[in-house]
């Protein structure tokens, strides 16, 4: 009989390659597998789950990306009435 692999918090950072807090708010919005109770104190997620996810996102090229805002510009403003 062949087990599923439960992944800690930690380890899916590294193969999800995002921060515990946006793994956090993904899940809280329904964006990230769910994470099963491992004991009081532990959690963890499928490995199957995890590799899941990332089959479904999108992987950006060089040639798919998009500009996000054409003409912007960079940097900050200057303040209105300061000194240069």
């Amino acid at each position: 009989m062949q087990t599923e692999r439960i992944v800690r918090p930690s380890e899916a950072v590294i193969i999800t390659g995002r921060s515990l807090a946006s793994i956090w708010r993904d899940e809280q919005a329904g964006k990230f597998p769910k994470r099963i109770r491992l004991g009081e104190n532990a959690v963890g997620y499928r490995m199957s789950d995890l590799q899941a996810w990332l089959d479904s996102r999108e992987v950006i090229e060089p040639g798919t990306a998009k500009v996000v805002a054409p003409g912007a510009k960079r940097g900050r403003k200057p303040k209105a009435g300061g000194a240069i």
